[in-house]
């Protein structure tokens, strides 16, 4: 095959990733099955990335930690109900054959599971390596259901083993992908069976080290796997289905008249992704990003909905924001020191405690005596103050939350500020970062006011959306209703 022809195969292959959501039951199995039928008839190659089943593992979670508890009745109650409702699902999905295979696969990995579960109680201990070992367990289940799926209905389904492919570090419960070797294992593995008329189905969130020890990615994991997948392949598109039409101009659940943003820059969308808005998670974009690959960000349960495209370069826009997001359970920690007034190191010293701890910080705001800092509710927020204490008077404030609003080049226009500002004169800022990034206006507020105070900046920003940016008929169609 020529270069133009491999780039040309290439560019018809697309990577789709359903959510625990669009894999919750049988029906939304089959109604993923017919979203990718739809892609295949258009001439398209599939390969698939699924979640586990919606709310599966936060219940593995929980079973691990009954068992590290020594509650071992516990952690094997939640394996009981977890291993009827795959067999329930299983025997909507199925029939004939394929069923009875597949009831086998499901009682042999949850006695797998139990037999997990009896060993962590037995040593009343859960690691963050056995961890990983339980909560696989849901996206290893929910792939291989998919793909008997789709070969029951004619997609060519092939399950692929995640952990075979996606080769990470050992940093339990958020491993480090090993991009060059993922690459490599998918290219051997993956590719042949997608150019071959096939649909590989695999598990996201889910890894393993090169010595096939299990790993999982961490939060929004599987959005991640399907960048890696898409990256590594050199897909023509990334498709990321959730149960939303698309990246909103803020939580349609605040402002009931919400926009669909259309289009958004990568670096927008990973903006918004980490402060709050939860349609996707800023990894997701990073292997897209390196190989030029664009996102789309779709709803299962509206397929026909255009969604929103996140592309390397944004359109142009007449509105200065394209959305707002939120950032809730954050406390602020503020470091007095005047005895350390301009003292060299004394910065490096600070921030050296919260990397120690792995804490990640939001929000830096300095002055000459002082440092205050937001990072997420962080478990040994405790140890980090004891041992800034030594260096420093420290005082914790929490329930507080970040508002985040994104758009391109912020700082070239000018008066945004007082717009914003003025629009929430009602409502304590505690904290402002503007100038840090072109595209990026944060402040603190107290938790209880954010609704409020969303609603007044979106009433300001978004009353005469640009109609080339922003899905402004939906909103004419609600209001004619």
């Amino acid at each position: 095959m020529s270069a133009a022809e491999l780039a040309s195969s290439r560019e018809k292959l697309v990577v789709m990733k359903f959510g625990g959501t669009s894999v919750e039951d049988a029906k939304a199995m089959l109604r993923t099955a017919g979203i990718v039928r739809g892609r295949r008839e258009r001439g398209l190659a599939t390969v698939v990335v699924v979640s586990a089943m919606a709310k599966v593992t936060d219940q593995l979670l929980a079973a691990a930690d009954a068992a590290g508890r020594g509650d071992k009745a516990g952690a094997l109650a939640i394996s009981s109900r977890l291993r009827n409702r795959h067999l329930d699902t299983a025997s909507d999905l199925l029939c004939g054959e394929l069923l009875l295979e597949m009831q086998k696969e499901i009682r042999g990995r949850f006695d797998s599971l139990d037999e997990l579960l009896r060993g962590i109680a037995a040593v009343g201990e859960l690691t963050p390596r056995t961890s990983d070992r339980v909560v696989s367990y849901g996206e290893r289940l929910s792939s291989r259901m998919v793909a008997e799926a789709f070969a029951q209905h004619g997609l060519n389904g092939i399950h692929v083993d995640a952990r075979h492919c996606i080769i990470t570090d050992d940093h339990f419960g958020k491993a480090i992908p090993q991009e060059s070797a993922i690459e490599a294992k998918l290219q051997q593995m993956v590719l042949p069976l997608a150019d071959a008329g096939q649909t590989p189905v695999m598990g996201g969130f889910i890894g393993g080290t090169a010595e096939g020890v299990t790993t999982t990615l961490g939060r929004g994991g599987s959005d991640f796997t399907a960048a890696l997948v898409g990256g590594g392949l050199h897909a023509g598109a990334i498709e990321i289905w959730t149960d939303v039409n698309g990246i909103m101009t803020t939580d349609p659940r605040i402002c009931a008249d919400a926009l669909r943003v259309k289009t958004i820059s990568f670096e927008e969308a990973a903006e918004l992704a980490y402060f709050g808005a939860k349609v996707l998670h800023p990894a997701t974009i990073l292997p897209a990003v390196q190989k030029s690959i664009p996102v789309w960000v779709l709803n299962s349960r509206n397929p026909g909905n255009e969604g929103t495209k996140i592309t390397a370069v944004a359109p142009p826009c007449a509105s200065p924001f394209k959305s707002i997001a939120a950032k809730k359970k954050l406390t602020i920690v503020d470091v007095v020191a005047s005895r350390m007034l301009m003292s060299h190191g004394y910065l490096k010293a600070v921030f050296d405690i919260f990397d120690k701890y792995r804490c990640v910080i939001d929000m830096v705001s300095t002055s000459e005596v002082s440092i205050s800092v937001t990072v997420d509710s962080n478990e040994r927020l405790p140890e980090i103050c004891a041992e800034l204490s030594k260096i420093a008077d420290v005082k914790m404030e929490g329930h507080k939350a970040l508002i985040c609003m994104v758009g391109e080049d912020i700082r070239g226009r000018s008066g945004i500020s007082g717009r914003v500002f003025s629009a929430i004169r009602h409502v304590n800022v505690r904290m402002i970062s503007q100038g840090a990034s072109e595209i990026n206006m944060s402040f603190m507020v107290e938790e209880s006011d954010v609704d409020e105070a969303i609603r007044a900046l979106h009433a300001e920003f978004f009353a005469e959306p640009d109609p080339t940016v922003f899905d402004t008929e939906a909103r004419t169609v609600a209001a004619r209703a």
